[in-house]
């Protein structure tokens, strides 16, 4: 349900109301932790628990946002594995144009994000990248094939996680995982101000309010109509 900004605060002061002082703290708590200078990118991913445990991954890391590219393969959650992990994410889906990887990275292009495209070969270690104060995407592709030729195409940089096995790739999971590890601790250890702003972390608590409170839906609906009453 969209609002009017200057309803915004309001309604996150009313909807407060109905979850417990404990579990609103932690809803603060965890705002000061979330990020939105690092994203995750998914294209055409269809193992469910693949998927899923990005998600997860990404929850407890803190990165709010992510950008999910559906070509061919449907995005589905495998509810055991993401543990309710994308109730608190920002989760854009990009499912009907005639591309929509293309038209993915350019409006992270647009908004400032530099886009480095996960693949195992030709490509820079992940310990080598420089954030340069920049916004990151980082982009994943499917379980075997990989990322699309026309996503390795649009990247700004090409990355890889160092293997010294026999083995040619990391599942994707745990190549998210590891890939994401390496970049917040070189973004937290920056002097860069990467938590989010005061409206972004209104934008995301009214957003977490919603999804914890049942029938917040009607709730809001019948404070909205109060407000313009008054």
């Amino acid at each position: 349900m969209l609002i009017d900004e200057q309803y915004k605060k309001q309604l996150i002061k009313h909807l407060s109301e109905f979850i417990t002082e404990d579990r609103l703290a932690l809803f603060y708590d965890n705002l000061k932790q979330r990020t939105s200078r690092i994203t995750i990118v998914l294209e055409d991913i269809f193992h469910s628990q693949n998927a899923s445990a990005v998600l997860r991954t990404a929850d407890c890391f803190g990165i709010q946002n992510i950008h999910i590219i559906e070509n061919r393969n449907q995005h589905n959650i495998n509810h055991n594995v993401s543990l309710g992990s994308s109730k608190w994410l920002t989760e854009t889906f990009y499912n009907k144009s005639e591309n929509n990887t293309k038209e993915c990275l350019q409006n992270l292009r647009k908004d400032g994000f530099r886009i480095l495209a996960t693949t195992p070969r030709n490509a820079k270690s992940i310990h080598d990248i420089d954030l340069n104060n920049e916004k990151i995407a980082l982009l994943f592709g499917a379980e075997q094939e990989g990322l699309s030729g026309l996503s390795l195409q649009l990247a700004d940089e090409k990355i890889k996680i160092p293997m010294y096995g026999f083995t040619e790739s990391y599942n994707i999971s745990v190549a998210a995982a590891l890939c994401m590890q390496t970049v917040i601790s070189k973004m937290r250890a920056s002097e860069v101000e990467w938590q989010l702003t005061e409206v972004e972390k209104d934008e995301v608590l009214l957003n977490w309010l919603r999804n914890s409170i049942k029938e917040s839906v009607l709730i809001e609906q019948r404070f909205i109509k109060e407000i313009i009453s008054q």
